[in-house]
This record gives structure tokens, C-alpha cells and sequence, in this order.
């Protein structure tokens, strides 16, 4: 199984970029499954409903989020009606929506997709530790293919959550901070054997020219002044960033992982 996890996409740009390169992308890269992290898809911060399903009609499959995801009230309409959107899966009880999803690729092979939201630096959650083992208990035992976006803050808690996951599934992926790391690696299970692969953060779909997405002047003008100052999405040449992994779909091993990182004027 071919499958492209991209990182955080960011408003427009990164949403347009992401549409318009899609179904390119799949034929191009063979691709069985495509997801991506939505949660600043409109605006730079939240995701329409509206937005969301263009971002899944253009060829995506799955979309996942993190702690955005809830600042347009629609969206909480929206969720419990698809099951291709996803919220961290450790936002207490009652939250709308889920942070696991099931899903098919073709040919009869199914896999698992697992939101998680980190704490450290973060709003005080569930224990995603506790409960990435408690959900991929309810993962049906034929689906051996099982892809974790962690949406986290702090460096070593997605990787403890990587060593914490290895040999049970397929890919611990970081989103979050927006800029791309570069230790992808393949982890080994109980029995020394390569099975789990793991990436710090998979990067942003958004500007280049930018921070993190936004116009650079604004938050300039916060750091040096302490004033608080709006954001805007920044333009010009956009980045698709994320991470390309082969799987064996029988074993659900992670077979490699390669960074994906390619340049739109």
C-alpha cells in the first residue's frame, strides 16, 4: 500500500494547492491512500464544512485535525455526519464526532486512521497515551494497516508516542508545529523486526515565504512589541509537505518512509 500523509494545511493557498495537485498526485505517485491535517484549512485557523468537503472531493480520503478544529461552530454540526473527518480522539466525552475511523482502500484491503492531540504545552486532555491503547483494542483484528496523526506541541512526546505505538502500528506521524522534520525512521517491534514508522512532523501545505503560514510583519510586530496583532495567511509559492510510506498491507509493517516536500509557484 502507497499512502501520502501531508502535513497542516494552511488557508487558501494551502488549500488550493493541495486541491488543484491531488488526482496529479495519486496517478503520479501511485498513491492508495492520501490524508492530510485540515484544522487551519480556512483562514489559517479552523475548517468550514464547506471547505472540508471540497478538500475531500479533490481526491483525499481522510482528513484529520487537532486543536482548531472547533473554532467555526458549523463544524460541530458538520462532524457527526461524515466519518471522514476526524478530531483528536482523547477530547473528552461528548465531543463531537471521532478520532478513529475505519476505512477501505480497494481491492478488499481496509486500514485504520487514530487522531491523537498531545498535552505538553497544550489544553489539558485525556491521556493520549491511554487512549491510543484503549482504541486500537476496538480496531478490528483483520485491519493491519493502522496510521496515527499526532497532533502535538513538544518533540518528545511524539516521539515517546512513537516508541509507545511501535510494532502495533503501521505510522506515528506529527502535525502541528508546521515545519518539517527530518528523522524519519522505522521503528522496530518486541521482536526486533521493522514494523512502525514515525516522523516528528510532517510540515505544512501553506506559503513559504511566510511563519508558519502567516505574513511574517504581524507577528514580527507581537515578538518585538509584546501588542497583540492579527494574523494573515501570507501568498506567493506554496509548499506540500508531508511524508510518502509504503506498507505492507498483510503484516501492516511500514516497509519505508520517505519526506515529501515539493515547491508550487
Amino acid at each position: 500500500m502507497r499512502v501520502l500523509f501531508l502535513g497542516d494545511i494552511v488557508g487558501r493557498p494551502g488549500r488550493e494547492a493541495v486541491a488543484g495537485e491531488m488526482r496529479r498526485l495519486r496517478e503520479e505517485l501511485a498513491l492508495d491512500v492520501a490524508l492530510a491535517n485540515a484544522e487551519n484549512a480556512s483562514g489559517g485557523l479552523g475548517l468550514k464544512p464547506d471547505e472540508a468537503r471540497r478538500l475531500l472531493d479533490s481526491g483525499l480520503d481522510v482528513l484529520t485535525s487537532g486543536n482548531h478544529i472547533w473554532k467555526y461552530r458549523e463544524i460541530q454540526d458538520y462532524m457527526p455526519r461524515t466519518t471522514r473527518l476526524l478530531r483528536p480522539a482523547n477530547y473528552p466525552q461528548g465531543a463531537p464526532g471521532s478520532g478513529l475511523g475505519v476505512y477501505s482502500a480497494g481491492g478488499g484491503v481496509s486500514y485504520a486512521v487514530l487522531n491523537l492531540q498531545g498535552r505538553t504545552y497544550m489544553e489539558a486532555l485525556e491521556c493520549p497515551f491511554r487512549t491510543a491503547d484503549a482504541l486500537l483494542s476496538q480496531v478490528p483484528e483483520d485491519v493491519r494497516v493502522i496510521l496515527v496523526d499526532f497532533h502535538a506541541e513538544a518533540t518528545s512526546e511524539k516521539i515517546a508516542m512513537a516508541y509507545h505505538l511501535a510494532g502495533r502500528v503501521s505510522a506515528v506521524l506529527g502535525t502541528h508545529t508546521h515545519v518539517q522534520t527530518s528523522d524519519a525512521r522505522i521503528l522496530r517491534d518486541a521482536h526486533g523486526q521493522g514494523h512502525t514508522a514515525a516522523l516528528t512532523d510532517l510540515g505544512m501545505c501553506g506559503p513559504e515565504e511566510s511563519i508558519l503560514g502567516m505574513e511574517a510583519a504581524p507577528i514580527l510586530s507581537r515578538f518585538l512589541t509584546g501588542m497583540p496583532t492579527r494574523f494573515r495567511v501570507a501568498g506567493g509559492a506554496v509548499l506540500l509537505e508531508g511524508a510518502l510510506l509504503r506498507i505492507d498491507e498483510g503484516t501492516g509493517r511500514a516497509q519505508s518512509i520517505e519526506i515529501f516536500r515539493r515547491r508550487l509557484i
